[in-house]
């Protein structure tokens, strides 16, 4: 009996650790083969556009993460995204000329967290005191959050009118050029325009924002009892209710949560792409779920974190970019990301039978 007893626990143990690193592995083992197989994969160029290119998935994904872990889903974040975008941009059109950069940032973003609060608190309303399933709550948002999108923008991306915009979603924190050498914040004064071939930038604005984003929510997850409170919910919301945890409060705040998330990525689209478009997030959403199970939260509740979030969106990017170098046919991805998903949820079941062993 104790032979066996001692079986099971190295079972689990084992188990337990796999599925804590199996992403981590899988990640090196990718980066690895596309490194070997993929001209131009493994340069400083290609891994700073991987980072850029997922920044906006990371910050819809940070909320998801809080939304999976109190053991919900949100199937609205994406389409919110779209219609704080597009309201975003629509008040950012409508400034004087004259108005400084950092209050148009400002304005769009402000105009984007209201609309996006009102449908994280609709959502957290349902689901909390009136105990609609979170999937048929977000799932009604879902529509609600794209037909204003689409009736606010007639079906078209916003175009933002608003001279330097883009060259701060798509600007750099350093700049070298051979000739001109270093430069903070902007490229070297004086360079003409065929020089600027020759310009290389370091660390994104984007992806700079994403990892402040990413700090603040790790600690919020692992350091307050706000998260506390969020694991324990999802762990056992009956158990967290008697322990005195104000549950419903608490779920309200973390589709509110989500939702603020949401509209950061929206404010982020607008000021990277220069238009505000209701779809803007639809590609992302489903993504934002893959990332959050890839990265070893439970579909269960209860368990995961935001770093394993931002591995599972990064397994995603960089499948995506080295399909495209190695010139495959990028609807593999969809496939190859969806074994991935099968992988991620038959490691979570498994670790949770042999739990209850």
């Amino acid at each position: 009996m104790g032979v066996d007893s001692h079986q099971t626990h190295s079972r689990h143990a084992w188990l337990d650790t796999i599925s804590r690193i199996w992403a981590w592995l899988f990640l090196l083992a990718m980066v690895i083969f596309f490194s070997l197989a993929g001209e131009g994969f493994f340069t400083a160029f290609n891994l700073q556009a991987i980072l850029a290119n997922m920044a906006i998935l990371t910050i819809i994904a940070m909320g998801q993460t809080y939304v999976i872990i109190s053991g919900g889903i949100d199937l609205s974040a994406g389409w919110v995204m779209g219609m704080a975008a597009v309201i975003s941009a629509t008040v950012m059109n409508r400034l004087p000329e004259t108005t400084p950069m950092w209050m148009v940032v400002l304005s769009g973003l402000g105009v984007g967290l209201v609309a996006a609060w009102i449908a994280g608190l609709v959502n957290g309303i349902l689901i909390a005191r009136l105990n609609v399933p979170p999937f048929i709550a977000t799932l009604g948002m879902f529509g609600i959050a794209r037909g204003i999108g689409f009736l606010l923008s007639g079906g078209m991306p916003v175009p933002i009118y608003i001279k330097g915009l883009g060259f701060l979603g798509n600007g750099f924190l350093i700049y070298y050029h051979p000739s001109a050498g270093w430069s903070l914040l902007a490229p070297p004064a004086g360079l003409a325009q065929a020089d600027l071939r020759n310009l290389t930038g370091y660390f994104p604005f984007v992806v700079i924002v994403m990892l402040a984003l990413l700090l603040v929510a790790h600690l919020v997850l692992s350091r307050t009892k706000f998260g506390l409170h969020t694991y324990a919910i999802g762990g056992n919301k009956e158990a967290a209710m008697r322990a005195g945890i104000p549950v419903a409060r608490r779920l309200v705040s973390i589709y509110m949560l989500s939702a603020t998330f949401a509209a950061i990525a929206g404010l982020v689209y607008n000021v990277r792409f220069t238009n505000g478009a209701a779809n803007a997030g639809e590609a992302m959403l489903l993504d934002t779920v893959a990332a959050v199970v890839i990265g070893g939260a439970s579909l269960f509740g209860g368990a995961g974190t935001v770093i394993g979030t931002l591995i599972g969106a990064l397994i995603i990017s960089v499948l995506a970019n080295g399909l495209v170098i190695m010139r495959v046919n990028p609807f593999w991805q969809f496939i190859a990301v969806g074994i991935v998903i099968i992988i991620a949820v038959l490691i979570d079941q498994a670790r949770a039978q042999f739990a209850q062993e």
